[in-house]
């Protein structure tokens, strides 16, 4: 695939325009007549060698092995000299120097001289090279698809990334030959090459519809070819990028119907049927439903989550049609409800059970399995042990459910076994508890051997990022985060290929400790100094947008916490213009419930100027309603500075919240009104979750007076009358009933 053109030995001419430093040495390698005095060249100047001379090393080495007869036996030798280790290091060394052009030549060289399946420094080399793969220019993007051909990438992401840029810069291709190539490129890709290449296109979110169509008919040729889970896949991607053609649909159907008809599988039966739900227009018949029936006793969960969610998807866009069908599916979901909660009370291995459990997600599984799931974790607790706890943690904080024996019981694991725990699972543990706000009884115990335990390999990730911390000097005033890229490594998403962690894993572990109040010093003066920020800006193309925003987001929430809650650190707030440019984009407007109290509010303060909706305060906190009491909590108007929705703030108070005529007065108060719906709270009770614990923290620091009102009290038969409400506010506002 993208076989765009050939890679051939650099010519030495490439060599004529190095600086005068490179020309010496460079000169002498290139008057080299065999490997060995090569080697000894780099054995004297390996102190001061630089990106061009490591090119030149790997060019002439390879220069020397095609002169050779015996390939393989030549290579060995190659890589059995004592100093082609250091060539290997130096060129490790050096890859962040290295032009977009030499970068792919020693990565080509370097996969001819030792084409070991993962060597550290090819994999090195092709991280950057995805790095910079936009500003590649097409000659050199051409030598880096044969690289990737050469490793047998051929399924992986990149190429689809490759092709997507190709197709994106046809117009500027001027090399009339090469452009004819590339348009031969996709006819060119097998069946297994063409849905790689749309699963990249969907993971980079892609919208060239030119590249799509042209995809989408190599996987109409060959539909006929793809199994089940493959057309599962076909289905999911080009309902994703909202590509539409009835004729294949129609076809897609048909196949995945005759599946169905065949398949006992039950695995199998529930992929066909969750295709078959996401196909326009597309419904089972009743004897497809019974057939799906005659398997679910055979079901494990994620085969029955795999049916629910595919009946209720049916029933939610078939509400308007209430025929024997609908009534069929119905049925089926209560049939699926008691084979799930049969299956989680004949449970009796947890192991067995986390197998089901992990990938489990969707409607169905929290409205339906939620609460039996949970009792059998805690029947099944004592099974909680160093090699399960990180995974279960993290289950748990995706629930949103509080179980506090079961946090309790994960925190007495962490505690009584924590060297038997990796330091790389401490973000999956600490996560329900940041998530969810809650301490264990042993708390300080616990996040103080957590954070001892993070620090043993964490020392090593902050050296490949940390310089004396500068105050006041940032130069990144948005970041982001890298990725490792799929099926390109075998090294997990967060870590780097030095073994360190990767910035995303510091970022959420600095997050979930500050949700909770902890502050370690030195991963925080680690993750804010110039050169991780750096590394973060330059891996911006490596995240999908979802991950991306996710990731700025919390790297902008963990700069707000530090810059409030430890002052003492002077790490300065950099996120305005970030901040700003969100804004920008979610104004917003009042929902129902906002609408009702601001009308509300007005009348108890009395009126409109007296109370101010959708407030930013320093750092980028946004206030449902603000007011200001005076000394004697009688309401004070704004005056003509008063922020409207959708305007800037600037962060001075006295430009955010002006009152008339001066500042506020001795013994005024600002009051923050906070409507908390679900969101804000866990799922199983009425408890505050992290961030809108940390949130309140945030604005009592600020100075702010708090009044939560949370939805289940709003929403209570209590205050299901005006007058009800009414009173609720005068009491919360200034301590009293009715008025």
């Amino acid at each position: 695939m993208l076989r765009l053109r050939a890679i051939y030995p650099c010519s030495w001419r490439v060599f004529q325009f190095r600086t005068c430093s490179c020309k010496p040495l460079i000169s002498q390698m290139i008057k080299c007549t065999d490997e060995e005095q090569v080697f000894d060249l780099i054995k004297k100047n390996k102190a001061t060698f630089s990106e061009k001379q490591v090119e030149c090393a790997f060019n002439i080495l390879w220069q020397f092995q095609q002169q050779r007869t015996s390939f393989l036996k030549n290579v060995d030798c190659i890589r059995d000299y004592p100093h082609f280790l250091t060539l290997h290091n130096l060129a490790t060394s050096q890859i962040e120097f290295m032009d977009d052009d030499t970068l792919v030549n020693v990565l080509y060289f370097i996969q001819q001289c030792a084409p070991e399946a993962h060597d550290l420094l090819v994999e090195a080399l092709v991280i950057e090279s995805w790095r910079r793969l936009e500003r590649f220019d097409i000659n050199v993007l051409s030598k880096f698809s044969s690289c990737l051909a050469n490793q047998l990438l051929y399924y992986s992401p990149l190429m689809g990334k490759i092709a997507d840029i190709v197709h994106r810069n046809l117009e500027t291709i001027d090399d009339l030959r090469l452009k004819s190539t590339i348009l031969l490129m996709s006819e060119e890709l097998t069946s297994q090459q063409a849905l790689a290449v749309m699963s990249a296109m969907e993971e980079m979110e892609s919208r060239n519809s030119h590249l799509i169509k042209k995809i989408a008919s190599i996987l109409h040729k060959h539909l006929d070819d793809y199994k089940p889970f493959e057309l599962l896949k076909i289905t999911q991607t080009l309902t994703f990028l909202h590509f539409q053609s009835k004729e294949l649909f129609v076809k897609l159907r048909e196949l995945l119907l005759r599946y169905l008809k065949i398949s006992v599988i039950p695995s199998e039966i529930a992929i066909l049927v969750y295709a078959l739900s996401i196909l326009p227009s597309s419904n089972l018949c009743e004897v497809e439903i019974s057939q799906i029936e005659a398997v679910l006793p055979q079901c494990d969960l994620n085969d029955l989550n795999g049916f629910a969610t595919s009946v209720l998807r049916w029933i939610h866009y078939d509400r308007k049609y209430l025929d024997s069908t609908t009534g069929k599916q119905l049925k089926l979901l209560q049939k699926l409800d008691h084979y799930g909660l049969q299956r989680l009370r004949n449970s009796n291995s947890l192991n067995l059970l986390w197998k089901e459990l992990k990938s489990l997600k969707g409607d169905w599984f929290t409205e339906s399995l939620l609460e039996e799931t949970v009792a059998t974790l805690l029947r099944l607790m004592d099974e909680i042990n160093s090699k399960n706890v990180a995974e279960i943690a993290s289950f748990i904080s995706r629930t949103n459910y509080l179980n506090t024996l079961l946090l309790d019981r994960i925190a007495s694991v962490v505690v009584q076994q924590i060297e038997k725990i990796h330091p790389f699972e401490i973000l999956g543990i600490i996560l329900p508890f940041s998530a969810l706000n809650y301490d264990p009884p042993q708390n300080d115990e616990f996040f103080r051997i957590c954070i001892q335990h993070l620090n043993s390999h964490l020392t090593h990730s902050m050296n490949l990022y940390k310089e004396n911390h500068p105050r006041n000097q940032y130069s990144c005033e948005e970041t982001v985060l890298p990725q490792c890229p799929p099926l390109l490594s075998p090294f997990p998403t967060l870590l780097s290929p030095k073994g360190g962690l990767e910035p995303p894993m510091l970022v959420f572990l600095g997050f979930s400790l500050a949700a909770l109040g902890y502050f370690p010093e030195d991963l925080l003066k680690a993750i804010f100094n110039i050169k991780f920020l750096s590394k973060m800006d330059s891996q911006l193309e490596l995240l999908c947008s979802s991950l991306n925003r996710r990731v700025q987001f919390r790297l902008m929430e963990l700069n707000r916490a530090v810059c409030l809650e430890c002052p003492e650190y002077q790490i300065p707030w950099f996120h305005d213009r970030f901040c700003q440019q969100q804004y920008n984009k979610d104004i917003g407007s009042m929902n129902g419930a906002q609408k009702q109290i601001y009308k509300m509010l007005a009348e108890v303060l009395g009126g409109t100027n007296c109370v101010k909706a959708s407030v930013l305060t320093p750092y980028y906190h946004r206030i449902d309603f603000e007011c200001v009491l005076d000394k004697k909590k009688k309401p004070l108007p704004y005056g003509s500075h008063n922020i409207t929705l959708g305007k800037l703030p600037e962060m001075h108070w006295e430009s955010n919240t002006q009152i008339t005529g001066s500042r506020l007065p001795p013994g005024a108060e600002r009051i923050a009104l906070q409507f908390l719906d679900s969101r804000a709270f866990c799922r199983n009770i009425p408890h505050l979750k992290g961030k809108s614990a940390m949130k309140k923290r945030h604005l009592e620091i600020l100075g702010y007076h708090i009044i939560q009102i949370p939805h289940f009290e709003w929403n209570s038969m209590a205050l299901s009358t005006k007058e009800a409400r009414m009173d609720y506010l005068r009491e919360r506002i200034f301590g009293e009933g009715k008025s």
